[in-house]
C-alpha cells in the first residue's frame, strides 16, 4: 500500500509540473515584452510641465540636506510658546534662531532682535506663524543700507516653507550674501505674505523662489546680485504691491497657476541694462504658460533697464497705466494674448514685435522707437489711438515738388496701422518719470528739418534730399511761382 501511494504522489506531482510549465513560460514572456514594448501613451501624452531653461536651476532640499534619508522627520515639532524672542545677533552658528522656531506654537510669533549684528541660521517653517524684526524696517530708507536681520548660512535658504504653511514676514531684512544655488526665500505650495521686507541676495539663484502656492509682496525692496530672475513664481500667484526690484540681470519669471490671476501694482523693475549677447536674455518680466494658461495683470508699474521690457510666453497678461524705458525691444509677444492701455514705452528698436498670437494695443505713447510694431503672419495686433515721439526716419518728412526744382516738407501719418506721429516735443514730467528717473538727460525726440522755423516765415525752399535753400527774394507763395 504504501508502495502505491508513493507511485500516485509522484505521478500527481509530475502532471501538475507538466500543467504549469507553459503558464510559467508564458508570464515570463509576457512580462519581458511589456518591459521592452515602447510606451505611445505616453509619446501621445507627454507631461504637462515643460522643463525650464537649464540655467534656471531650483535649490532642492533633498539633495542639499545631509540628513535627508527615508525615515527623516521635520526638526521641528509643534511648541508651546505663543510669542518668542530671539537675542541671536553676533553669535552665529549657536543655533539659538532655530531653536526658536520650534518653541513657537503653531499660529505663533517668533521675534527676531538683531542689535549686535543679524542672527545666522536657516529657518525651515513647517507650521503656520509670524516672524516680525524687532527693530522694524522703512523701504523709503533702504539707501541708508539698514542691517540685516536674519542671515542665511554660505549656500542654504534664509527660510524654507513647507506644503500648505502660512507664513507671514514682518519689519525684516534678509540677507544671503553666498546663497550659491539657493534661494533666499523659497516655498513648495506654501502661503508667504511679506510686508515692510528687504533682501540682499548674491547667488546663482533668484532671492524669491515658490513652486505653486503664493506670495504676497508689500512694500519691499529686492536687491538681487543674480543672473536668475530677482523673483521666480513657478506655478504660483504672485500679488506685488509697491515693490522695488534691483540688481538683477531679469526682473521678475511668473509661471501662474490655474487660481487667481496675479497681480503686479505700482512695481518698480529696474535693471542693469545687460546685452542681449551676454547669458540669459534680461527681461524685465517673462510670463510663460503651462497648459492651464493662467493671467498676470499689470498696474501702474514701471519696467526699466532691460533688453526685452515685458516678454509673453503662451499666457494672457494685460498692462495699464505703466512705463516701460531704457529696453531694446518694449513688449515681445511670443504668444499668447496681451493687452496694452494707456501706458507709455520708450525703446531703442521696436515697440511691440508680436511672434504669435494676438495683441491689443490702444491708447499708448510709444518713443524712440526705429519702428512701432512688429508682425509675423501668425500674430494679430489690434491697434488704435497710439502717439509715437521718434526724431528718427519713422516720423520724418518727405519732400514733394511744388515748383521745378523746389520741394515743402509732407508729413504722412498712418492711422490706419494704428498710431500717429507726434510733432511736439515730448512731455519733460513723462520723461522724469521714466528715463530721467535714472539721471539720463532730457530728449526731446522732436524732429524738424533744418531751417524749418525761417522757411514757416515764407523764405526759401528744400530741395530733393530735404537740404534747405535760402533765398530772401522771394516771400510766401511766390516762391513757387517765380524763378
Amino acid at each position: 500500500m504504501k508502495t502505491f501511494a508513493l507511485t500516485v504522489s509522484a505521478a500527481v506531482l509530475i502532471s501538475g509540473l507538466a500543467l504549469t510549465a507553459p503558464d510559467a513560460q508564458a508570464q515570463t514572456a509576457a512580462r519581458v515584452e511589456s518591459q521592452t514594448r515602447p510606451n505611445f501613451g505616453l509619446l501621445l501624452d507627454p507631461p504637462t510641465r515643460q522643463s525650464r531653461p537649464s540655467q534656471h536651476r531650483r535649490w532642492s532640499d533633498g539633495a542639499h540636506r545631509p540628513s535627508q534619508r527615508p525615515d527623516y522627520r521635520p526638526p521641528y515639532a509643534a511648541g508651546s510658546e505663543e510669542i518668542v524672542l530671539v537675542d541671536c545677533g553676533g553669535n552665529p552658528g549657536t543655533g539659538a534662531v532655530e531653536a526658536a522656531v520650534q518653541r513657537v506654537r503653531p499660529g505663533g510669533t517668533l521675534v527676531i532682535r538683531a542689535r549686535s549684528g543679524p542672527c545666522v541660521g536657516w529657518l525651515n517653517i513647517d507650521k503656520p506663524m509670524t516672524i516680525i524684526g524687532e527693530g522694524g524696517f522703512d523701504p523709503r530708507r533702504w539707501t541708508q543700507n539698514p542691517t540685516a536681520t536674519l542671515q542665511a548660512p554660505d549656500g542654504v535658504p534664509c527660510i524654507t516653507v513647507a506644503q500648505g504653511v502660512r507664513l507671514e514676514l514682518r519689519d525684516i531684512v534678509l540677507a544671503s550674501p553666498n546663497g550659491g544655488d539657493a534661494a533666499c526665500v523659497v516655498g513648495y505650495g506654501a502661503d508667504i505674505v511679506m510686508s515692510r521686507v528687504g533682501f540682499r541676495h548674491v547667488g546663482d539663484e533668484a532671492a524669491i523662489y515658490a513652486d505653486g502656492g503664493s506670495v504676497e509682496l508689500r512694500d519691499t525692496v529686492i536687491d538681487a546680485q543674480t543672473v536668475a530672475p530677482a523673483i521666480v513664481m513657478d506655478g504660483a500667484t504672485l500679488n506685488a504691491w509697491e515693490t522695488v526690484v534691483t540688481g538683477a540681470q531679469s526682473g521678475i519669471d511668473i509661471t501662474p497657476g490655474t487660481g487667481e490671476p496675479s497681480r503686479i501694482d505700482s512695481v518698480t523693475l529696474s535693471g542693469v541694462e545687460t546685452p542681449n549677447n551676454f547669458g540669459p536674455r534680461a527681461i524685465g518680466l517673462l510670463v510663460r504658460a503651462r497648459r492651464d494658461y493662467g493671467r498676470v495683470e499689470v498696474t501702474n508699474s514701471r519696467i526699466c533697464g532691460y533688453s526685452e521690457g515685458v516678454a509673453v510666453e503662451g499666457a494672457s497678461v494685460s498692462i495699464e497705466g505703466s512705463r516701460i524705458c531704457r529696453s531694446d525691444k518694449g513688449l515681445v509677444l511670443y504668444n499668447g494674448e496681451l493687452t496694452l492701455l494707456d501706458s507709455r514705452v520708450r525703446a531703442r528698436t521696436i515697440g511691440l514685435a508680436a511672434v504669435s498670437g494676438r495683441a491689443v494695443v490702444r491708447n499708448n505713447s510709444f518713443v524712440g522707437v526705429l519702428d512701432v510694431f512688429y508682425r509675423e503672419y501668425r500674430a494679430n495686433i489690434d491697434a488704435s489711438g497710439n502717439r509715437v515721439w521718434t526724431d528718427g526716419p519713422l516720423c520724418r518728412p518727405s519732400f514733394r515738388p511744388r515748383y521745378r526744382d523746389r520741394y515743402e516738407p509732407q508729413w504722412s501719418q498712418r492711422p490706419d496701422q494704428g498710431w500717429v506721429c507726434e510733432y511736439s516735443p515730448y512731455p519733460r514730467d513723462w520723461w522724469d518719470e521714466m528715463d530721467g528717473a535714472y539721471g539720463d538727460p532730457y530728449d526731446d525726440y522732436f524732429y524738424t528739418p533744418d531751417s524749418y522755423g525761417r522757411f514757416q516765415q515764407g523764405y526759401g525752399w528744400y530741395d530733393s534730399s530735404g537740404r534747405y535753400i535760402d533765398d530772401a527774394r522771394f516771400q510766401g507763395d511766390s516762391r513757387w511761382r517765380e524763378r
